[in-house]
């Protein structure tokens, strides 16, 4: 069974950092871009960081670039999305989910279309 499962979100005050993880089960997550996309209360899902699946190429949203960087752990399986300089405007559910549709293993985007497995989501909050 294929399998995204998010974990690292929790309650964290302005200025902190937290690291979110993306454990993926039942495939290899080296053979898929990683994307995190981001739902804040009454907002549409919004896509604020890829990685490739080969992790040559990084993408992230102008709200967070420069505060959030991902990586990979090819042993654990696992995707992280290592979050800064946190602001209350950052406190939304955060989603990771897979996608094998990219020709090319140093490419990713932003678009949720693209993505065909979704984690459950998790929870980040952040407090002025």
């Amino acid at each position: 069974e294929v399998q995204l499962v998010e974990s690292g979100g929790g309650l964290v005050q302005a200025g902190g950092s937290l690291r979110l993880s993306c454990a993926a089960s039942g495939f290899s997550s080296d053979d898929y871009a990683i994307g995190w996309f981001q739902q804040a209360p009454g907002k549409e899902r919004e896509g604020i960081s890829c990685i490739s699946s080969s992790g040559a190429m990084t993408e992230f949203a102008d709200s967070v670039k420069g505060r959030f960087t991902a990586s990979r752990d090819s042993a654990a399986n696992t995707v992280f999305l290592h979050m800064a300089s946190l602001q209350p405007e950052d406190t939304a559910v955060y989603f990771c989910a897979a996608s094998a549709r990219y020709y090319s293993p140093a490419y990713c985007d932003l678009e949720s279309y693209e993505y065909d497995f979704w984690g459950q989501g998790i929870q980040v909050t952040v407090s002025s």
